[in-house]
């Protein structure tokens, strides 16, 4: 599943979903031709840094917008350019998935992602700068994988949340979760498929963001 064929026509019947906030940021979903005509999709590990909230987080290329950025296209193909590498000024843009609403604890924070789906027939070296950990390619088949699927688990001030979650790599943090999960749960869906819905703590009252 999942050759460029397949995603072009599922988002060319797609109408996303737009909303309005306070802040945005946008991030790029990057496809690449892989192996039997199947695609591969483009993850990044992000910079372990003290204080930074996203600190090592497994995600898509991206980042806030800017006040020159004129839209949050713009915005995804700026920071994909800043983080690895890749410029997708040239690149086939597939479509667009449904924006979502930034959350903290389970709370909407006010900011808002909009995520863009390009195809990229050769892409360049990746060449990550100081904002990403590496970068590396991934088939999007694989991450449908039972045996990559998990719960992840982690704390913050309200209590211990149990998140759906793919993991990606060896370490224990190299689990794709959160609003990165929420995309490719989009994403899927668009194409006829399903990820594991993963079930919550049952600590707190909390809600799955």
């Amino acid at each position: 599943m999942a050759s460029v064929e397949e995603v072009r026509s599922a988002l060319a019947r797609h109408r996303p979903v737009m909303l309005d906030g306070p802040a945005r940021a946008a991030v790029a979903m990057v496809l690449r031709p892989g192996a039997a005509r199947r695609s591969d999709v483009l993850l990044i590990e992000r910079a372990h840094k003290a204080g930074d909230p996203w600190s090592g987080h497994m995600a898509f290329p991206g980042g806030r917008q800017d006040p020159e950025d004129e839209s949050p296209r713009v915005t995804a193909e700026r920071e994909t350019l800043e983080e690895v590498g890749v410029d997708l000024a040239g690149a086939e843009l597939l479509g667009r998935l449904d924006d979502l609403a930034g959350r903290h604890a389970g709370r909407p924070d006010g900011l808002v992602i909009s995520a863009f789906v390009y195809h990229v027939p050769e892409p360049p070296p990746l060449a990550p700068n100081e904002e990403v950990e590496r970068a590396f390619w991934l088939p999007v088949a694989s991450l449908l994988e039972p045996a990559r699927h998990v719960d992840y688990r982690f704390r913050h001030e309200l209590g211990t949340l149990a998140m759906p979650g793919i993991r990606v790599g060896d370490a224990e943090h190299h689990v794709v979760w959160g609003l990165t999960y929420r995309f490719l749960e989009h994403f899927f869906t668009l194409l006829g498929r399903r990820l594991p819905a993963g079930r919550l703590s049952e600590r707190e009252g909390l809600t799955r963001p």
